[in-house]
């Protein structure tokens, strides 16, 4: 079966599904490269798949964002979620940009 997902930036590490996976599902991404992958587990809709091999300690950029870092390794077509990925503070009043 050939499952959607979103994909906004070029720069994504992770798609999020528009419906739930099955292993073994085709998921097609919308938008960002275009990918097509294989899910490697059982994934929840909203939830997100990798989209390449991440390993622990690598930022998962979603939406060309890092929502967080992983707490373990995951493999292509892996699901991603609070199991392995911890959230990382971040200093966002040094990214706001200047406007003159």
């Amino acid at each position: 079966m050939e499952i959607k997902a979103i994909m906004l930036d070029a720069k994504d590490n992770v798609a999020t599904l528009t419906e739930p996976a099955r292993q073994g599902d085709t998921v097609r991404c919308i938008g960002g490269t275009g990918e097509t992958l294989v899910s490697g587990a059982e994934i929840p809709i909203w939830h997100k798949i990798a989209l390449k091999p991440l390993e622990k300690g690598t930022s998962v950029i979603k939406y060309g964002e890092s929502i967080g870092e992983l707490t373990e390794n995951v493999e292509k077509g892996d699901w991603v979620s609070h199991l392995n990925l911890k959230s990382v503070p971040r200093d966002y009043a040094s990214e706001y940009v200047s406007v003159k």
